[in-house]
């Protein structure tokens, strides 16, 4: 029998057991400073893998279609912390400041690459150009997001920065990005073999995941992270989290339709526009932050990126169904 679509996904259930292991048996010591060490070279050996199987072809295929990166890297980037920073008088005492500090790093993340480009594949959406926006998103994020977290994350309180915003970004980009141009260089040696092996990626794209997570959560247990957020204010994430997506997705939708784009450019903007990346997130959080703060801070994240895959999930599938039944639209370039 196929699982339904509302219930969480294999991984979600894996990050689940690797939290609730974190509260349980937290790495501390020298186990905790070997699981550092290891995370580093799992997030630098992802980055490589990902460089090496992203194609030049796929991004000139999509970048010339500028007015639609435009609208989604403005809804990634400016719509999203613009949402955070208004909503907090609102949703904000429903969390703990910690957790909400939490939501505002969420908000200048980048977008999803793997999830966007497949709920757009889904939804028979503008596929070149959501191959090319999605990946611009991930490496524009590598200068952006620094900066932002220095502008709306940190005056708001809550959380300990590790560094200036201006380090920040030589760390992301030592730990990142060298690893991504890297690969990318190295494409035409093992860009075949990386393609047909699309399992070892998602072995290390997942497992460096888990590896931060349980560090991080290792590190924030020990500082007392679930003593300091009572159950209230998770149940209280459910909804901050809630409101958000509903408030992207829609903005989205309006603004793509606004703005005269056609159906599958609109399918782009929403699944490009209103979605925040747990993969680079994640690495993100441990140079920007402090080690005991990165716990609370990716929390959020966590439970924002679950019920927007749930969501978008639906949504893809009611796109796919508009489309097989509805007439073919006359097609009105958006350049």
């Amino acid at each position: 029998m196929a699982r339904s679509r509302f219930l969480p996904d294999n991984f979600t259930l894996t990050l689940v057991a690797v939290v609730t292991l974190a509260s349980l048996l937290p790495a501390s010591g020298r186990v905790a400073h070997f699981f550092e060490g290891l995370t580093t070279v799992a997030i630098g050996l992802l980055f490589f893998l990902h460089g090496a199987k992203l194609s030049r072809e796929a991004i000139l295929a999509g970048i010339t279609h500028w007015r639609l990166h435009l609208l989604v890297f403005a809804c990634t980037f400016i719509l999203f912390p613009l949402l955070g920073l208004a909503l907090r008088p609102v949703l904000g005492p429903l969390v703990t400041p910690q957790l909400y500090t939490g939501v505002l790093f969420l908000c200048v993340l980048p977008a999803t690459v793997q999830s966007a480009i497949a709920f757009t594949a889904m939804a028979r959406g503008n596929m070149p150009a959501a191959i090319c926006s999605a990946s611009a998103s991930t490496l524009l994020g590598v200068f952006i997001t620094p900066v932002l977290v220095s502008l709306v994350v940190l005056p708001e309180g809550g959380a300990v920065a590790s560094s200036s915003s201006l380090d920040a970004i030589g760390r992301i980009l030592l730990q990142l990005l060298v690893p991504f141009v890297i690969g990318h260089l190295s494409r035409p040696l093992i860009g075949k073999w990386i393609q047909k092996r699309a399992a070892v990626l998602k072995f290390v794209d997942q497992g460096s995941i888990l590896l931060v997570v349980y560090t991080a959560f290792s590190a924030a247990v020990i500082e007392g992270l679930w003593k300091q957020i009572p159950v209230s204010a998770l149940l209280g994430l459910l909804l901050v989290c809630g409101v958000l997506l509903a408030l992207a997705l829609g903005l989205t939708t309006f603004m793509a339709r606004r703005f005269g784009f056609n159906i599958e450019d609109e399918i782009t903007i929403v699944f490009c526009g209103s979605k925040k990346s747990l993969a680079s997130g994640i690495p993100m959080a441990k140079v920007l932050f402090a080690s005991h703060a990165v716990g609370a801070i990716v929390l959020p994240l966590m439970l924002f990126h679950q019920m927007q895959l749930m969501v978008c999930a639906v949504l893809a599938q009611r796109y796919a169904r508009r489309a097989a039944t509805s007439p073919a639209p006359a097609l009105r370039t958006a350049e």
